[in-house]
């Protein structure tokens, strides 16, 4: 996977709080928030790049096994 790239986002506070508090009810990062809603608004306008990664989605991710296995019980 390429390396991320790392931006300097400047916000209104009340914007980053808005979107902090959307973040958290759909447990997200605020920084993963803003890169779903730029993708979706990418992917609106037909922008979004045919080669573009997949994101994560929402919450923690599954702890795995030693075998490879996903643990259902998590």
């Amino acid at each position: 996977m390429a390396e991320r790239k790392k931006i300097l986002l400047r916000l209104d506070p009340a914007v980053h709080d808005a979107l902090a508090r959307w973040a958290a009810d759909e447990l997200r990062s605020t920084n993963a928030q803003i890169e779903f809603l730029l993708r979706k608004a990418l992917a609106d306008a037909g922008r979004l790049p045919r080669d573009v990664g997949r994101i994560r989605g929402p919450g923690r991710p599954r702890k795995s096994t030693t075998d490879g296995d996903v643990d259902e019980s998590a």
